[in-house]
């Protein structure tokens, strides 16, 4: 429901454990850095971290357990104890591999080299946020095609820094620093190797600058002068209160005679939203700091993604943005395309000579309605010449319902005069697909899109899309609509994008067993058309990992399985029939002759998907002594639109069943045991597996549930999505039920539909992971399926992370988890 995509990972870090220090709940943990060769902590260290990471999270620990534990001062089980301390190194050691976010080629006066940034983050424990870094090369073409990284000797660590937006020629470079309270949002400009500009924004201009990647937009204009944005529009003004009662005229906030309301609520835009109100477009001038808010954007749009139109000379400037509108509430928007949205123009606020050429509707200045005749309209990007703007559609998910659904992609012919007298025309580029034959193209899934995605040809893109249980780089023609897969066809691992080369592309492989690898493509010209992609390995210092991990790693294998459909016949549609897949990965060899116990994984959602990419924490797991069940069952990503809508009014049957089928496909297959078999998942994964351990009660020796989906009745009245509750309990025909008042036979449904209809026979001991500010999944639910448990005396712990939200990924919280989960499988599978 709404959830990621990929499947939950560890964030990276190089740490290792130093002597503690207690704070009052949540718990803040001393570290202190480390080289990539690691020694165990001693004892006493250890039982004192482990002691203090369960104080305060695990009073829920059954304490009628059969075989009672003996206990440490501060509460903890020793059996806990000894379990982190075996695991807890370890899992730093794959927290210590990093991550690229964003990298940037420069435009050089050298044709042989050119630099190029890469954005590295990784986690910092001890601050519990995540430390982003800036790590420069040189790039040189070889004779041969391929290409040379000179790399800087140190990455350089950038605190504060909210985004980073380089100017179309690369000569300049803006830096937002947005403030984390009452101060303003800081603008930087840097020109070559010193800061040409600085302008603060104070808060009565507006808030924070949008950095989340959905109403994140942040363009420079051709000539370099201007940058639009989004950002938060200013609060609305409060009542002022005295000893004497309401001061009419207002107050300074360093009054200390008087003091401010609260005034009217505003509804923000629900799960890592929170305060966020209106995100609103803004312009600023990069000589004089002059900000200006955009005129003609109707008030009841929240706006994003903007970019500039092409421009010519001694003509009006305008604006190019996606517009998101509410009518009675804002429902939560966070992994949720099933928004209805457009795309508008708007004049921009530039000091220009007035011009002719005017945007013709009811009133000059209105921003206009470019893309009326389609229900979702995003990712705007404009061809090289200009003569075109393509954009992602996800009608199929507005029309349907469904969070997230196959997409279709579109163009508009852009005039050069910018004179539209009404909506304009949308010509279809790639449609939605319904059902693939065989392993042919499955349609269009993706969310993000290079600010440059062009190849030289003008009206060729290259992005990344899902394709059943693997991501690729497709190339699109958006005049033919010719769609091809760049990135090797026979590979099984997944590709993400990270910038474009000329023709050629840099990217990263990975595999649920190979640490993420950059690789460099290259543009091959062929007679009659056939062109093809090179790829060669980039080395890089990146993607580090100790002598232990590339061990552990080497010792597995992993392979994407095909599953029949039970009853295909009986399916309504011939894409819901299809076969489904899993991604296993195990041990290459057997140490003996009973199967490694086997972990269950299942993604959120349900319409997203498990990727055949590099999970730290999944491969942490696959360390320690488990293989790996990764099922993409109907109703996920990549394998078609027909397969997507069968869940939608099945969820805890349909699903349920795809993942029991898989788990008797492997055991027949002789590749696991059905005596050791433990279930892990995330939000609608977590409703899955509190659902499992309910309907096949005899199959699962331990469960872990993080934010579990556990009673749609409950959660209806308490989400940011309610109609997700509506939709994939009723289908298509919930969007007519969606209501703030659910009937008692709406309730009833929804209760049957849950997995808590089947608490009275759970018997399998299950840890909780719960965010307390998620609110997605309000922790509600899985509190009450908790303590259900407890009350029929179940095994049963819970871990609440007090900061977090819906996908618990702060580093600490995402450290604790990961450890917890190996430590209570540990305890039931081995």
């Amino acid at each position: 429901m709404g959830c990621i995509t990929i499947v939950s990972t560890v964030s990276p870090a190089t740490l290792s454990l130093s002597p503690l220090h207690f704070s009052r709940y949540p718990l803040s943990i001393s570290l202190s850095h480390s080289s990539s060769h690691y020694s165990p902590p001693s004892t006493s260290s250890t039982k004192t971290l482990v002691s203090l990471l369960t104080t305060k999270f695990s009073a829920m620990d059954n304490p009628k357990s059969s075989s009672p534990l003996k206990e440490s001062p501060l509460g903890i089980d020793e059996e806990t104890e000894q379990q982190y301390a075996l695991h807890s190194n370890l899992l730093q050691q794959f927290t210590a591999i990093s991550s690229i976010d964003k990298a940037w080629i420069f435009k050089s006066d050298s044709d042989s080299s050119q630099g190029m940034m890469f954005s590295v983050s990784q986690p910092n424990l001890l601050a519990n946020k995540k430390r982003k870094l800036i790590l420069s090369s040189t790039v040189t073409k070889r004779s041969d095609g391929s290409v040379n990284l000179q790399w800087a000797p140190f990455p350089v660590e950038v605190s504060g820094v909210s985004v980073i937006v380089p100017s179309p020629s690369g000569s300049k470079l803006l830096i937002v620093r947005n403030p984390e309270s009452d101060g303003p949002s800081r603008f930087e400009i840097w020109s070559n190797s010193y800061l040409e500009r600085e302008f603060h924004v104070p808060q009565s201009k507006h808030g924070s600058v949008y950095t989340d990647g959905w109403f994140e937009g942040i363009s420079w204009n051709s000539d370099e002068t201007h940058i639009a944005y989004v950002a938060e529009e200013p609060s609305p003004a409060k009542p002022t209160f005295n000893d004497l009662g309401y001061k009419k005229s207002g107050s300074d906030d360093k009054d200390s005679s008087s003091w401010k309301g609260q005034g009217d609520w505003e509804e923000d835009w629900g799960e890592t939203y929170a305060g966020k109100r209106q995100p609103a477009l803004f312009v600023i001038n990069i000589s004089s700091g002059e900000v200006q808010a955009v005129k003609g954007i109707d008030k009841s749009l929240s706006v994003g993604q903007v970019v500039w139109a092409p421009s010519s000379e001694g003509s009006e400037q305008y604006l190019v943005f996606v517009g998101w509108s509410f009518e009675t509430r804002k429902l939560g928007i966070k992994y949720c395309y099933n928004r209805p949205c457009s795309i508008y123009v708007v004049k921009a606020p530039h000091e220009s000579k007035t011009n002719e050429n005017e945007i013709h509707s009811n009133e000059n200045a209105q921003a206009l309605n470019l893309t009326q005749t389609i229900s979702s309209a995003f990712l705007p990007r404009f061809s090289p010449d200009g003569k075109f703007l393509v954009f992602l559609s996800a009608r199929s998910s507005v029309d349907s319902g469904a969070h997230s659904a196959t997409n279709s992609l579109h163009r508009i012919d852009w005039p050069k005069d910018v004179n539209f007298h009404q909506s304009a025309k949308v010509h279809d580029v790639i449609p939605v697909v319904l059902c693939a034959e065989d392993d042919g193209f499955p349609g269009l899934y993706f969310s993000t899109i290079l600010s440059y995605p062009w190849l030289s040809d003008g009206h060729t893109l290259v992005i990344p899309s899902v394709w059943h249980s693997r991501q690729v780089l497709l190339s699109v023609d958006v005049l033919s609509g010719q769609v091809r897969q760049i990135t090797p066809g026979d590979s099984k691992f997944s590709w993400s994008l990270l910038t474009l080369h000329g023709n050629n592309i840099f990217a990263v492989s990975s595999s649920p067993v190979d640490v993420p690898q950059v690789k460099y493509g290259t543009f091959v010209e062929k007679e009659a058309g056939n062109n093809e992609w090179s790829w060669s390995d980039v080395s890089n210092p990146i993607y580090k990992f100790s002598d232990k991990v590339s061990s552990l790693l080497s010792s597995l294998t992993f392979s994407v399985i095909k599953i029949s459909v039970k009853d295909a016949s009986q399916n309504p549609t011939k894409g819901s029939g299809k076969p489904y897949e899993a991604i296993f990965v195990s041990s290459k060899t057997k140490k003996t002759d009973t199967c490694d116990p086997l972990i269950v994984v299942l993604h959120g959602g349900p319409h997203s998907v498990a990727l055949s990419s590099f999970s730290k924490s999944q491969a942490f797991l696959a360390s320690i002594g488990y293989s790996l069940l990764i099922v993409n069952y109907r109703g996920s990503l990549g394998f078609g639109e027909e397969a997507l809508q069968s869940l939608p009014g099945k969820i805890g049957s349909q699903d349920v069943n795809d993942v029991l089928n898989a788990i008797d496909h492997v055991i027949e297959l002789g590749l696991a045991s059905p005596s050791k078999i433990a279930v892990l998942g995330g939000s609608h994964g977590g409703f899955l597996t509190t659902h499992l351990i309910g309907q096949a009660p005899e199959k699962f020796v331990a469960a872990a549930a993080r934010n579990p989906v556990c009673n749609l009745a409950l959660m209806v009245g308490t989400t940011d999505i309610p109609d997700w509750c509506f939709v994939e309990t009723y289908g298509t025909n919930g969007r007519d039920r969606i209501t703030e008042a659910p009937s008692a036979e709406d309730l009833t449904l929804f209760y049957n539909k849950s997995p808590i209809a089947h608490i009275s026979k759970v018997k399998t001991p299950t840890i909780f992971l719960l965010g307390a500010q998620d609110l997605r999944v309000p922790i509600s639910t899985g509190l009450q399926f908790a303590r259900a448990l407890k009350e029929k005396e179940v095994p049963v712990k819970v871990i609440v992370f007090p900061n977090d939200v819906h996908g618990i990924e702060r580093p600490q919280s995402d450290f604790e988890s990961f450890l917890s989960i190996a430590a209570w499988f540990n305890k039931y599978c081995k």
